[in-house]
């Protein structure tokens, strides 16, 4: 298969609590059942060519349908619907597959939805990025602001071909291009994973990052404010590499120290409730990098799928 594709094939099923009737539904039984105003949807990317071109390991084509298949059973506290837009699925074109997702996260956000997306390999990011461009082309002033949690400040040079390294890279040159601010914030990088050229890079490009030693609380909310304060639109993204391999062992690049799953929970949960407070709008996230090849009792996948739930959660709490 050569050219990307929409695939709407995925079967919800999970455990059914009918004798507690409204209060005992499950993700399963929510999705694609409730019309209301404010929804979130799921859009899935089935592409680890990135990770192939960053001379990682493969399988995270098959991370979005493992990440439904944990979030299946997990019981339902939000007050919005859930639509199930598919998965986007590469063919063997990285470039192609990443435009398909755009447009499909674009639409998406046309419809009013908050979206997120499922990876698949961090190339995702380039993807979700220009969809959430082409969103708002109608009014092009609005600057966007980018936090990833990432062991990797994925900052490499795409001039010899783009990859999972790449998508921040690509965005930085972007802004370049089109005249436009880059903002990007980068938590939990790993100072061993990280080269020289990378650092520099991220000096150059006035990156804000916090290495895994540093990240706390306070000191991401004294990293993040003048940035938030700063800008209209925020794209949260979510590396599953950032965290130990005891825990995300279902990685393309397992990380030794890694930072704490509890830190990046409440950050979800600051970030949601700071959009009133510094006057942004976060609209879009995705979660990168499941690898179902190498997890090790689904532990990845559990940990990707309460990711998702804690972001659903913090933005439509009941």
């Amino acid at each position: 298969m050569t050219n990307a594709k929409l695939v709407k094939t995925y079967h919800w099923q999970g455990r059914d609590d009918t004798e507690d009737g409204q209060n005992g539904l499950r993700w399963h039984q929510i999705v694609d059942t409730q019309p209301q105003t404010t929804s979130c949807a799921l859009l899935g990317f089935e592409c680890d060519l990135g990770v192939a071109s960053n001379k990682g390991r493969v399988g995270a084509v098959k991370g979005p349908n493992a990440i439904r298949k944990t979030l299946a059973n997990f019981a339902w506290h939000a007050d919005c619907g859930l639509h199930d837009r598919g998965n986007i699925v590469a063919g063997t074109h990285l470039a192609e597959a990443q435009t398909h997702y755009a447009q499909q996260i674009a639409k998406s956000l046309n419809e009013h939805a908050f979206v997120i997306g499922l990876g698949g390999g961090h190339e995702i990011a380039w993807g979700s990025y220009q969809g959430l461009v082409q969103h708002l082309a109608k009014d092009p002033t609005k600057k966007i602001a980018i936090i990833n949690f990432d062991a990797h400040f994925d900052l490499r040079n795409p001039s010899l071909g783009a990859s999972s390294g790449t998508p921040f890279r690509q965005i930085s040159e972007y802004c370049q291009t089109h005249n436009r601010e880059f903002h990007y914030a980068c938590l939990g990088v790993a100072e061993s994973s990280n080269t020289s050229a990378l650092f520099t890079y991220a000096k150059q490009s006035q990156t804000r990052y916090l290495l895994d030693i540093d990240c706390n609380l306070n000191a991401a909310k004294q990293l993040l404010e003048p940035m938030l304060t700063a800008v209209d639109e925020l794209y949260v993204t979510v590396c599953l590499d950032a965290f130990p391999a005891s825990v995300a062992p279902g990685v393309s690049a397992p990380s030794a120290l890694g930072i704490s799953v509890e830190f990046v929970i409440k950050m979800l949960h600051w970030i949601a409730k700071s959009q009133d407070v510094f006057d942004f709008n976060w609209q879009l996230t995705d979660i990168a990098e499941m690898n179902p090849h190498f997890d090790i009792d689904n532990r990845t996948a559990k940990l990707a799928a309460r990711l998702v739930y804690e972001v659903v959660n913090s933005k439509f709490a009941i």
